[in-house]
C-alpha cells in the first residue's frame, strides 16, 4: 500500500475498479482490494470491498503452498471448478457484497476468487496454475478457452 501511495495509484485503482473497468488483481491484489489485513495491522487496504484478510488458523501448514481445489459458485465466470496453485498465509473467509465468488479449502473455507464483471481477483496464482490458470487468463481476456491437448 506504501508503493501504491507513493506511486499516486490508490485513487485511480479504485477509480478503474469502481467503474468496472477490466482489472485482474493476483494474491496479494486480491488482499490489497480490502480495507485492512492482519498481514499489516494499522495499513489501510484500498477499500474497494468490506473485508479484512486474515491468517490461516488452526493446525494447517502456514503459508501454504501447492494445489488446491476451487470451485465456482454460481454467477462466478471467470474459471470453471479445477486445481490452481496458491502460496498464501492470509485469505478472506466471506464472499465480499455483490462479488460472485470461487472457494477452497485450507484448514476451512476461504474465498479463492472474486468477480464483478470485468474486475477479477484470485487469491491463487494463474500464472503458476497450468492450464487452469491459463483458462481463467484466457476468459478474462475474453478469448476462447483452449480444448484440452489428447496426449
Amino acid at each position: 500500500m506504501k508503493r501504491l501511495r507513493e506511486s499516486g495509484l490508490v485513487e485511480p485503482l479504485q477509480e478503474r475498479v469502481g467503474q468496472g473497468g477490466p482489472t485482474l488483481a493476483i494474491c496479494l491484489g486480491l488482499q490489497l482490494l480490502g480495507r485492512a489485513s492482519e498481514e499489516s495491522p494499522g495499513t489501510e487496504g484500498l477499500g474497494i470491498i468490506d473485508s479484512c484478510a486474515t491468517r490461516f488458523d488452526g493446525p494447517v501448514r502456514v503459508p501454504q503452498m501447492g494445489w488446491n481445489l476451487v470451485e465456482p459458485e454460481r454467477g462466478f465466470e471467470a474459471a470453471l471448478a479445477g486445481h490452481a496453485y496458491f502460496a498464501n498465509s492470509y485469505r478472506l473467509v466471506t464472499r465480499p457484497a455483490g462479488w460472485s465468488a470461487a472457494w477452497s479449502t485450507h484448514g476451512g473455507r476461504f474465498v479463492a476468487a472474486i468477480q464483478r464483471g470485468s474486475v477479477v481477483a484470485c487469491q491463487f496464482h494463474p500464472e503458476l496454475s497450468g492450464a487452469y490458470g491459463r483458462d481463467l487468463l484466457r476468459s478474462w481476456l475474453g478469448l476462447p478457452v483452449q480444448e484440452p491437448t489428447p496426449c
